[in-house]
């Protein structure tokens, strides 16, 4: 799950499909990153904190970090919040087989749209921005789980 700053969407993102794994018992490794250098080690947004609280999620353990190349060897499915994102993890892979790991996370979604997720850090739009989230990830459970139990 990636974002600009990694405080925001990818934190909920990585939240909510962290527990949507929980749920079904499947052995994933989840996480998040941001395409910038700006909050590296830092927590996630306060609004986002209390925007999965009131879904009851926590996700106050989950640290800020940039993303890397590394991250390609390291993930089957690299999920970008927008466009923006999309262009600068296109930006750091090295060959085709990176760049088709890396999906706009809306196309998972039931509309199966690639639109962007607003960056609530400007908009205050966290409800919206949980409740796409909260889709997407759930169409990414139902889409994968078959093939992807113990990966």
């Amino acid at each position: 799950m990636v974002c600009l700053g990694n405080i925001c969407r990818s934190p909920l993102a990585e939240g909510i499909l962290k527990e949507k794994v929980r749920e079904n018992n499947l052995d994933w490794d989840v996480s998040s990153a941001g395409t910038s250098s700006y909050h590296i080690g830092e927590s996630p947004d306060p609004r986002s904190v209390k925007m999965a609280e009131s879904r009851d999620l926590d996700i106050t353990d989950q640290r800020a970090m940039q993303f890397q190349r590394k991250h390609f060897e390291e993930y089957d499915l690299i999920y970008a919040m927008d466009r923006s994102n999309l262009e600068n993890i296109y930006n750091l892979a090295r060959k085709e087989s990176d760049r088709e790991k890396v999906k706009m996370i809306m196309e998972e979604s039931s509309a199966g749209v690639p639109e962007d997720i607003p960056d609530p850090y400007w908009n205050n739009q966290f409800t919206k921005v949980y409740d796409m989230l909260d889709d997407a990830c759930e169409q990414i459970i139902l889409k994968y789980s078959n093939h992807h139990k113990n990966k």
